[in-house]
């Protein structure tokens, strides 16, 4: 009789710990927000807590209400914009200004801009690590991190990166990641001393953009421009897999909740991993999205993800800031597709 209570406990376990890596992965595309609207478009942020979605559109922000998905607020004169990051603890938020080398602050509930912070060149990504209450700005030419007190807006000091910094993401517990563009690596930072501790080689991976982290299982997420997603292990600094994603990717995110990653191609794809077994990743499932969807934001309440994107012509043509030539973008088209189950 013991035998066959030990025998049945270890069938149960074992089917728990099987269920653990079979998360369905049934993802479409539930909506989509005419936003329309002048300017292109780069990173978005959701804020959870006010169920608020903060949009990049080149000079200004704009503000949507996701529990309506309506339109609610636009914040001004933000010249060049590439990110945007809360501190609801603060009741502040951060944009990042790439052509005016400026941080903008503005009050969460208001929109209300506060203030503008002087920070290295291009700054990019931006990120609000909770534990210190600082914003770390990176800046894509300067190769370095301003680094602003949020409650103040004083800048606390500059760390040098060695080349040009991507997305970031922090562990909350004193650690700060970002991926390294030029040299295909992330380097580790601790938050509080300002210091660069440890760097990490992403290769294979070439020109590695969006970054994310599991915080369960301390490992680092990165999209790769040559179609592959790193799997680092954050502890050790070793490559625990690699796992090939859509071209033209610029975000990517993990959901914590769902134990799953997730990388927003340009060529109109989003690419699902799961972890299949211990230490095993394998795509779980490639959903159609829309040309031009390279970046996005995870609500990890929710559960969905927001894509940025607009519609193209079949004939006509520009230039972007960086010379390269793609389809030119039809007029008041500006979207966010929507993803879920």
């Amino acid at each position: 009789m013991k035998n066959i209570i030990c025998i049945t406990l270890f069938v149960v376990s074992l089917l728990i710990s099987v269920s653990a890596y079979a998360a369905t992965t049934d993802y479409h595309v539930l909506k989509k927000l005419p936003l329309g609207g002048e300017g292109g478009w780069d990173a978005l942020t959701v804020d959870s807590s006010a169920e608020r979605l903060y949009i990049s559109r080149g000079t200004h922000v704009m503000v949507v209400d996701l529990a309506t998905d309506k339109l609610v607020g636009d914040i001004p004169d933000t010249l060049g914009v590439h990110g945007i990051a809360v501190a609801p603890d603060l009741h502040r938020g951060f944009i990042s200004n790439g052509k005016s080398n400026t941080v903008t602050i503005f009050d969460l509930k208001t929109l209300q801009v506060l203030g503008q912070v002087k920070t290295g060149t291009n700054p990019d990504a931006i990120l609000y690590d909770p534990l210190t209450k600082n914003v770390f700005v990176f800046n894509g030419r300067s190769n370095d991190a301003t680094v602003l007190n949020g409650a103040s807006g004083l800048m606390v000091g500059t760390i040098q990166l060695g080349g040009k910094p991507e997305f970031a993401v922090t562990d909350n517990k004193g650690k700060v990641f970002v991926n390294l563009e030029d040299t295909s690596e992330v380097v580790e930072m601790d938050s509080m001393k300002l210091t660069v501790t440890r760097r990490f080689s992403l290769k294979p991976c070439e020109e590695p953009t969006g970054i994310a982290f599991d915080q369960e299982h301390k490992r680092i997420f990165s999209a790769c421009h040559n179609k592959m997603m790193t799997i680092l292990d954050a502890e050790t600094g070793k490559m625990i897999a690699t796992v090939p994603i859509g071209e033209g990717v610029d975000g990517c995110d993990f959901d914590q909740g769902m134990g799953l990653a997730f990388s927003s191609n340009g060529e109109g794809s989003l690419t699902i991993i799961q972890e299949t077994s211990p230490g095993k990743f394998e795509v779980a499932q490639t959903v159609p999205t829309q040309y031009g969807a390279r970046t996005m934001a995870l609500d990890p309440k929710a559960h969905y993800i927001y894509l940025p994107t607009a519609l193209f012509s079949k004939t006509e043509t520009e230039t972007t800031p960086n010379g390269k030539v793609r389809p030119a973008k039809i007029k008041d088209s500006f979207m966010v597709l929507i993803v879920g189950k």
